[in-house]
């Protein structure tokens, strides 16, 4: 049984946790609140891989006050020594009674909390707020579901759906606001994945490079996402930005063998003289990546579509016309309605001039229309 107190409890866990949202990967955001008697005696959140979890920080928080007490964690306590011993053992030593947990730990080596738990007697409730705590981790959930990483394709185009005039001429397309909030949406990603042809026709840097973004200065250069080259003929050069620090560089490649200097070369299956993309984003997986953004021109762009590896789309619409002449932002060369890919709309918002709307592949197709 729980009431809206335990609800409270959780929403100010979740609110925790979100404090780790850009430096807690590759392990999920998780937040904690210890209380004793109605009263708070302890929070705490995840900040980093290899650092303590929220359990332990908000049972340090705590302190003596420990014995008795409901422990709230936004994901099932853990129950596996990996870079740090299980929390589920920790509360159970700390005295806790009671412990309220918002989502089940997807992780089959991680999970097993609740049990452990319960074995020792200690009453579990749970889930609360489940929702609310499985958006604190959606990529995390999915690669420990499927093994592949959730995959989020970001576009920017003009009004009428171009993301650059005919001769490769794009910048800038849109505002100050809306690039800005891609460094953000870059800063949430533990990678990024573009294609030989944007590096060699733009050369740019696709890393994070403002602390409003929630990094610091140091939490930048630490916490830059892994930039993923795919390269099917390997026609790199190590004098681009893309491999330069800070931060690391990817080269996914269908060539049998090379090698790239600033850059770690990954040989992939061939598709059709490309690299496959199902394939990449399985290893990225294995490296334990959960969140991949695709920042790429309209081919690569076009292709992650029309293989269905797209999660979530987020598209930078500029009050602009480019023409018919101006390049799509998505090469998706249907031509019969019934093709049409639908989307779902999840939201849309100004960003400066620009508009920014969220969508997921999946919505109601044309024909059923």
């Amino acid at each position: 049984m729980t009431t809206a107190a335990d609800s409270g409890h959780m929403a100010r866990a979740i609110q925790l946790a979100k404090k780790g949202w850009y430096t807690a990967r590759p392990n999920p955001r998780v937040g904690c609140v210890i209380v004793l008697a109605g009263e708070v005696v302890g929070e705490g959140w995840h900040q980093r891989a290899g650092g303590p979890h929220a359990e332990i920080v908000a049972l340090k928080a705590a302190g003596d006050n420990t014995g008795g007490a409901t422990a709230y964690v936004s994901l099932e306590p853990c129950n596996h020594h990996g870079r740090t011993p299980p929390c589920a053992e920790a509360l159970i030593t700390a005295g806790i009674a009671r412990v309220v947990y918002g989502l089940a730990d997807p992780h089959r080596v991680a999970s097993g909390g609740i049990g452990k738990l319960e074995a020792a007697g200690i009453t579990v409730d749970g889930p609360v707020l489940e929702q609310e705590a499985r958006a604190l981790n959606p990529g995390f959930v999915k690669r420990c579901q499927t093994g592949l990483p959730r995959v989020t394709l970001k576009l920017a185009a003009s009004i009428d759906g171009r993301s650059a005039m005919a001769s490769g001429e794009s910048q800038w397309i849109t505002g100050p606001a809306a690039r800005s909030d891609v460094q953000r949406l870059r800063a949430e990603n533990a990678a990024i994945i573009t294609g030989i042809g944007t590096v060699l026709e733009d050369n740019p840097s696709l890393n994070v490079r403002e602390t409003r973004a929630g990094l610091g200065v140091e939490e930048l250069a630490e916490m830059q996402p892994l930039r993923v080259i795919v390269d099917s003929r390997l026609r790199i050069t190590e004098d681009l930005n893309i491999l330069q620090p800070p931060g690391a560089a990817l080269v996914a490649t269908a060539q049998s063998e090379g090698s790239v200097k600033g850059a770690e070369v990954c040989f992939l299956p061939d598709d059709g003289g490309k690299v496959d993309l199902f394939a990449l984003l399985k290893e990225l997986g294995r490296r334990e990546y959960s969140d991949v953004l695709v920042e790429a021109g309209g081919k690569l762009a076009g292709v992650f579509l029309q293989q269905g590896l797209v999660d979530e789309l987020i598209i930078y619409m500029a009050p602009k016309l480019l023409g018919s002449d101006g390049m799509p932002m998505a090469v998706l060369p249907f031509s019969a309605m019934s093709e049409a890919l639908a989307l779902e709309i999840t939201d849309i918002r100004a960003v400066g001039n620009d508009w920014r709307i969220t969508a997921t592949p999946g919505g109601e197709t044309c024909s059923q229309a």
